[in-house]
């Protein structure tokens, strides 16, 4: 007994007195343990643009919209104005069941001017309203969905509705994150 309670202090001893190895200062530091990602920041940023695309045709998707195919031009566009990705396709949930509901060939998901305007492609929808917001609204101070409602819409429950939408792309971001976090990408 008094054998083992010696040689398990000897033990603690010895481990606890125990002196760093220098081995990387004499052999050189083949491969140092810094963070660094192997991922640009470009291919970051391409990752996230791809990703949203996903999302957002995942949700339109579940719509039956006839705006099914355009999430790219959506996700250029709030990138380009710096806008919230989600904000131009939920006004556009919103305002026209995701592009069911607009005058024939207008391109004008979003009842800007009050649904009269028209454009000549859904891309050209989407930068002349993301440049809209951009300029008319947020850089004027209105930043929150709560603060452009009064301004875009009469409807006192707008900026609840487009929740709502925005709402389910975030779902559907998350049930991404969570498939992404199941199956990793091994590199």
């Amino acid at each position: 007994m008094n054998k083992l309670i010696i040689t398990t202090i000897f033990t603690a001893l010895l481990l606890l007195s125990t002196i760093p190895a220098k081995a990387e200062i004499i052999a050189g530091s083949s491969a140092p343990l810094t963070h660094q990602s192997f991922i640009a920041d470009k291919d970051v940023e391409s990752i996230k643009e791809k990703e949203l695309k996903i999302i957002i045709e995942s949700v339109l998707n579940k719509y039956n919209s006839p705006l099914t195919g355009e999430s790219e031009a959506f996700v250029k566009a709030c990138i380009k104005y710096q806008i919230n990705c989600y904000l131009l396709p939920s006004i556009a949930g919103l305002e026209s069941t995701f592009g069911k509901f607009i005058y024939p060939n207008s391109y004008n998901p979003f009842g800007w001017d009050r649904g009269y305007m028209m454009f000549d492609s859904w891309s050209e929808g989407f930068d002349t309203v993301a440049k809209g917001l951009k300029n008319g609204y947020i850089k004027k101070g209105a930043e929150t969905i709560e603060e452009i409602g009064p301004i875009y819409a009469e409807s006192p429950t707008w900026a609840i509705r487009v929740n709502f939408f925005i709402n389910q792309f975030k779902k559907e971001e998350e049930k991404l994150t969570l498939l992404s976090d199941q199956f990793p990408v091994q590199l």
